[in-house]
């Protein structure tokens, strides 16, 4: 019988420390429970990784107490958090904070707890809990249901005692409505009732005196879903190309048996094999490649539905720019109180108690973004990754993980199905898809043989300006507006940068307004009158002159969503316009209120930036216009052009998805870039192959790994030195099929305040380069002041 534990400790020490465990305490302590252990001369909570029968160390401390009386972590999310501290050069303790909220973590937090009123003889807290789910007789605030479902449904509770037989004391009016509104809610928060009624809590507590109801602490559920009357909705008919789809998952699901087979390196369980190799077993990961208005949705909703119908449950994973109301509207319509959702606009109150919903059983399915892949679904049966091509599933932070990827790897150790999801997949999830490593299904029409809208590009090199805005709207989009407004259609303009300006220039001496932390000229915001870095967030104020010549003449470059906003206003006074931007949605529930009039009518022209590009139905847009589509192609990416697509795809699918067909414009000054043509044409396939020819030479992805290595410090000499150094001791040690370059500044050369040097490293595997990093790591001593980050299947090198 084991009778040691080893445990990680809360803090960032990247080792695991042997500790007793007492003998009451031995059949609680198990892999994934929280403990509290004597640390030097503190105490502090750790998580238990491992249980074993001896240590090589002597004079070992006891456990002091086991703080949660269920695991937090399942032996499998275990697992996981050990492949990703081993795949992402992280330390295993930093790993298992990125699979717990710090909601869950942190010290003090736990259930809310407030005064519950009901009717003696009525439902108590031993019943069920009303709403979208929480603890065994938890309550939700409202006291309503999430679906809308009517409280009279419930019996009405009899008054006890003397109050049944007829002997009733007499009852004051406040009293009697007390009485009269708990008979309807079958039981009501102290506090929400009063405010109901406008009363205060004396003729409350005069009734529990009486002996007609009782007043109790009672668990609230702080549920984000509480309050929503969302319609129930049920299963659409498929097209014969979903229902292919819809088989191909079905077939996946049935054939996992928990013994899976990898087919993508940043999941291979066997690392000590080629990496990447195949295994005897059908993939466990299926693409599905849809064009936008396709249906996914729909085909991911009835494949959860068949895994729920096996007894397991499922993760959907949304980026979290769609994790729209609608979004999750979409999908509680159809499961309603099974539904969990985890993402960054919670509050921590929120965020703990869906967490603990998930664990307990109490929801099966769980909607969120990038760090949701972690959540504590019990018998998990399918991962959804929706978009799986965007970007911000790339966590930034250590560890730095790609959720895909990591969902890919928590199918294989759950035995389950994973769906990865999208119009434009990325060229890593296409690659292993054409060769065999994944399941392909594709979706190639839109749902109910709606037209995919016509496409036009602009050359904005011609020069055809709209009242003299010559470069920011062209004639033919301008003429394409009012056509739509004439028609009371709606239109969408994108441009995926926000402010006024992008830099503010003085023409006589050539000043540009830098930000003093940061290699990047501040932004213009004029609706704040300020100059704003977008990389460290500084403000500084718009002087009234030059700083260099005292000029007063300063010119305003570049363009930004609040400057789009402002000229169209000025061309189309009679419509309604809307701007959705960072700036525009920092108040809770703004980014909600915005697309919610857009959506009943209220705004006819919505201009916004990437987080309007995907994941929104709006059947009367019918028209996109791409304000400047050139923002991203000519970044020092070797993306620039994969993101430029997709972005210019995904965009374009918001229009025609209605009964009128669509119209795209897409204004360029490079216009026959092969990107934007083949956005064009919706040619993805063409894309790609010309695409993965270009990185077959350079041993790009997906036609091999990528890591980068960061440097960073305030004193420029001592990262270069730094870089530079890494790099020779490296070079000592790694095999011959990884390129390594030159140390070089980072295309953002100073960030913060901090200079930034790096490395790129390239080879067919990732193991080739990240042991001999993790030896390089564990002999270095970096200069004071200097940080080094290593960064595997780097998504961004700016």
């Amino acid at each position: 019988m084991s009778s040691i534990a080893k445990i990680i400790v809360d803090i960032a020490l990247d080792r695991e420390f042997d500790y007793l465990i007492p003998d009451g305490m031995a059949p609680v302590v198990k892999i994934g429970t929280r403990v509290l252990v004597p640390f030097g001369h503190r105490q502090i909570n750790g998580y238990v990784v491992g249980l074993i029968a001896k240590s090589d160390r002597h004079g070992l401390k006891q456990i002091l107490s086991v703080v949660d009386e269920k695991p937090f972590l399942s032996d499998k999310l275990m697992e996981l958090a050990r492949w990703i501290a081993d795949y992402y050069c992280a330390s295993v303790e930093a790993s298992i904070r990125s699979l717990l909220p710090g909601a869950v973590r942190g010290k003090g937090k736990g259930f809310k707890k407030r005064l519950f009123v009901a009717l003696c003889g009525g439902q108590r807290a031993g019943g069920k809990e009303q709403g979208a789910g929480g603890e065994g007789g938890a309550r939700l605030g409202s006291g309503r249901s999430l679906l809308s479902e009517t409280p009279k449904e419930k019996a009405r509770p009899r008054l006890a005692g003397k109050e049944e037989r007829g002997g009733r004391r007499k009852l004051s009016g406040k009293q009697k409505g007390v009485v009269e509104l708990l008979k309807i809610k079958g039981g009501m928060f102290l506090k929400d009732l009063t405010a109901e009624l406008g009363i205060t809590a004396v003729p409350v507590k005069a009734l529990e005196k009486k002996g007609v109801l009782t007043i109790a602490p009672e668990t609230e559920v702080r549920n984000p879903l509480a309050n929503k009357d969302i319609l129930r909705t049920k299963h659409l008919t498929l097209m014969p190309e979903q229902e292919s789809a819809l088989k191909m998952i079905i077939e996946c699901v049935d054939a996992q048996r928990g013994d899976g087979v990898f087919h993508h390196e940043a999941c291979s369980p066997r690392r000590g094999e080629e990496e990447g190799g195949r295994g005897d077993k059908k993939s466990h990961v299926v693409l599905l490649h849809g064009v936008t208005g396709s249906g996914k949705t729909e085909v991911y909703l009835q494949a959860i539905d068949y895994v729920l119908g096996k007894g397991q449950g499922a993760i959907v994973l949304v980026p979290e720019i769609a994790l729209t109301p609608q979004t999750v509207e979409r999908f509680v319509s159809r499961f309603g109180k099974r539904i969990a959702v985890l993402h960054s606009h919670l509050s921590d109150g929120e965020r703990h108690d869906e967490w603990h919903r998930i664990r307990d059983g109490k929801a099966d399915i769980v909607i969120g973004a990038r760090s949701a892949v972690f959540a504590p679904v019990k018998n998990l049966g399918l991962i959804v990754v929706d978009e799986e091509h965007e970007p911000s599933y790339k966590q930034e932070d250590v560890p730095r993980y790609n959720a895909r990827d990591v969902a890919t790897m928590r199918g294989h150790l759950e035995g389950c199905t994973v769906v990865l999801g999208s119009a434009t997949p990325a060229l890593e999830s296409w690659y292993n898809a054409k060769t065999g490593k994944y399941l392909l299904a594709t979706l190639p029409h839109r749902a109910d043989d709606r037209q995919m809208p016509h496409i036009r590009v602009v050359d904005m090199r011609l020069g055809k300006g709209s009242k003299g805005r010559t470069g920011v709207l062209s004639q033919d989009l301008v003429g394409a507006i009012q056509l739509r407004l004439d028609r009371a259609e709606q239109i969408i303009l994108f441009l995926n940068r926000r402010g006024f300006a992008t830099s503010l220039i003085c023409e006589q001496c050539g000043y540009v307004a830098n930000c003093d932390q940061c290699s990047v000229s501040y932004t213009y915001h004029r609706k704040d009158e300020e100059l704003r870095c977008h990389i460290c967030g500084g403000t500084r104020k718009v002087p009234q002159r030059c700083p260099s010549c005292k000029d007063p003449a300063f010119k305003y470059s570049g363009i930004g969503t609040q400057r789009i906003e402002s000229i169209v206003k000025k061309c189309f006074p009679q419509a309604n316009v809307q701007r959705i931007d960072a700036d525009m949605t920092r108040k809770k529930d703004s980014y909600e209120r915005i697309l919610g009039d857009f959506r009943v009518g209220k705004t006819d022209i919505l201009i916004g930036t990437q987080m309007i590009a995907k994941g929104l139905h709006f059947p009367n847009v019918t028209l996109v216009g791409v304000v400047y589509a050139d923002l991203s192609l000519h970044m020092p990416d070797f993306r620039a052009g994969e993101r430029t697509f997709q972005l210019l795809a995904q965009v374009a699918g918001r229009a025609g998805r209605g009964e009128v067909s669509g119209e795209v414009i897409i204004q360029t000054y490079t216009p026959f870039h092969t990107a934007i043509q083949a956005a064009r044409r919706g040619d993805f396939e063409g894309f790609c192959d010309q695409e993965i020819e270009f990185r077959r030479e350079l041993s790009y992805p997906p036609c091999g790994r990528l890591v980068c290595i960061g440097f960073r410090g305030k004193i420029e000499e001592k990262v270069s030195f730094s870089a530079i150094t890494f790099a020779r001791n490296l070079r000592k040690i790694i095999p011959k099929t990884v390129i390594l370059a030159e140390a070089t500044p980072a295309p953002l050369a100073r960030a913060k305040g901090l200079y930034r040097y790096q490395l790129i490293l390239r080879a067919p595997s990732s193991k080739a380069m990240t042991e001999p990093i993790g030896r390089v790591l564990a002999d270095i001593k970096f200069p004071k002041g200097v940080s080094c980050s290593v960064d595997v299947d780097a998504i961004s090198l700016l």
